[in-house]
C-alpha cells in the first residue's frame, strides 16, 4: 500500500500497531559520560531524544544507508547561509576527499568567501556586540561574529576578474565557472588545500549556484559584461546538468544545509524529470536536512520531506529514510561528518564534472525516446 493510499482508507482499515510494536525502539538509558569519548560513541550513546535523536538518526542514515556500497547512492550537498566564512568548509573538504559528496549546489556567497582561504586572506573570530558604525569607519566587515578587512573583498574581486579573462566569451554553466576558479586557485592560491572550490576542481566535483547573480562572483561577471564581454552564466545549463546527474544515478540522496534556493534546485530535478521531461524516476531516495526554519511559515526552507512527496520530489515509500534536524549547520554537520568518516571507509570519487557531457547525452536520449510514446 502506498503512502498516498493510506490517507484515503477508513481508520478501521488501518493497521493499528500493538503495544509491543509501539515500544520496540531502543530503551532510553541515562548512560554516563567518559573522558575522551569519540564523536561516534557520543552520538550512539547520548543522543537519544528530541533533536539529538534526529541528529543521531541522520548520522546513521548517512553512514549506514547513503554510504553503503551496495546502495550506490549519488550524494548531493546543498549549502545556504554564510557557512564557509565560519570555517565549515573543512567538513565539506573532508567529505569530498572521502568520496562522500558527489556534487554541490551552493549560494554564490559561500563559494566567494571560500576563496579567501586559498588566497591566504584572514577571517577572524570576533564579538557580535561590536558597534557596526565603528567597524565601517575602521574598514572591517562583520558576518555576525566573524570579522575581516574590507580589503579581503576588494582583493578577492580582483582575483575573480583576472580569472574571468581566461574563460570563453560565451554563456557557460556555473559548474564550468566554479571549476575554472578552482583550477586557478590550485595554480595561484597560497593555501588551495583550504578551499572547497580548489579541491572540488582537483577531484572533479561539480559545483552549481542556482542564483548566480546573487553574490560577489556574479557581480564581477556583471562588471565584465559592462567591459564588453559576452561571458554569461547560464542557469538553464545548470538545470540540465543537475537533472542529468540525478537521472543517471542508481539512487539519489541529499544533505541540505539550511534550505533556500539551493535546496529547491536539487529537489526540483525529480519534477524536471517526470513533470517536464516525462521521465519518471519516482523521486529522491534519501533526505537529510539541517534547518532553523519551521514548516508553518510556508517557506521552502522549512518544508518537510512529507510535503516534498506531493511534488514527486521524494519517493513515498522512502519517507522512513528522511530526517530533519532543527538546529544549526555549524553544530550538526561536523558531528555527522565525523560520525561518517569514523564508521565508513572512503568511496571511489565519482568525478562527475568530467562526465557531464556523457550524462547530458544520456538525458537527451531518454527524453527523445520518451517523446515517441508521449502525445
Amino acid at each position: 500500500m502506498s503512502h498516498h493510499d493510506a490517507h484515503h482508507l477508513p481508520s478501521s482499515d488501518k493497521h493499528q500497531p500493538a503495544q509491543h510494536e509501539l515500544l520496540s525502539g531502543p530503551q532510553i538509558l541515562p548512560r554516563r559520560l567518559r573522558p575522551n569519548m569519540t564523536v561516534a560513541e557520543l552520538l550512539d550513546e547520548q543522543f537519544q531524544a528530541y533533536n539529538a535523536a534526529r541528529l543521531h538518526e541522520a548520522a546513521r542514515l548517512y553512514a549506514e544507508k547513503m554510504l553503503a556500497p551496495e546502495q550506490d547512492v549519488t550524494i548531493g550537498l546543498t549549502m545556504a547561509g554564510a557557512l564557509t566564512p565560519a570555517g565549515l568548509g573543512g567538513c565539506i573538504l573532508t567529505l569530498m576527499e572521502y568520496g562522500f559528496i558527489d556534487f554541490i549546489i551552493s549560494t554564490g556567497a559561500n563559494l566567494y568567501h571560500d576563496m579567501h582561504y586559498a588566497l591566504a586572506m584572514s577571517l577572524h573570530r570576533g564579538d557580535f556586540r561590536l558597534d557596526d558604525t565603528m567597524l565601517q569607519e575602521e574598514g572591517i566587515i562583520r558576518i555576525y561574529d566573524i570579522l575581516f578587512k574590507d580589503k579581503v573583498l576588494l582583493d578577492t574581486d580582483a582575483f575573480v576578474r583576472e580569472c574571468l579573462k581566461s574563460l570563453p566569451n560565451r554563456p557557460i554553466s556555473t559548474s564550468e565557472l566554479h571549476h575554472h576558479l578552482g583550477t586557478q586557485l590550485l595554480k595561484a592560491g597560497v593555501k588551495p588545500e583550504y578551499s572547497v572550490l580548489a579541491q572540488a576542481a582537483a577531484w572533479d566535483v561539480p559545483i552549481y549556484t542556482s542564483s548566480p547573480g546573487d553574490s560577489s562572483i556574479g557581480m564581477n561577471v556583471a562588471r565584465n559584461a559592462l567591459d564588453g564581454s559576452q561571458l554569461t552564466l547560464d542557469p538553464l545549463a545548470d538545470v540540465n546538468e543537475t537533472t542529468a546527474i540525478v537521472h543517471h544515478a542508481t539512487r539519489n540522496g541529499v544533505i541540505i544545509l539550511g534550505g533556500g534556493s539551493p535546496k529547491n534546485f536539487y529537489l526540483q530535478t525529480q519534477p524536471q524529470l517526470w513533470e517536464v521531461l516525462g521521465i519518471n524516476k519516482g523521486g529522491h531516495d534519501y533526505f537529510i536536512q539541517i534547518t532553523a526554519d519551521a514548516p508553518h511559515w510556508g517557506g521552502l526552507s522549512g518544508a518537510t520531506p512529507s510535503e516534498a512527496v506531493s511534488w514527486g520530489k521524494i519517493k513515498p515509500d522512502q519517507l522512513r529514510d528522511t530526517v530533519v534536524i532543527y538546529g544549526d549547520s555549524t553544530i550538526a554537520l561536523p558531528l555527522i561528518a565525523t560520525y561518517a568518516i569514523s564508521k565508513v571507509q572512503p568511496r571511489t570519487r565519482r568525478a562527475l564534472f568530467a562526465r557531464r557531457a556523457e550524462l547530458l547525452q544520456q538525458l537527451q536520449e531518454a527524453y527523445e525516446a520518451g517523446k515517441e510514446v508521449r502525445p
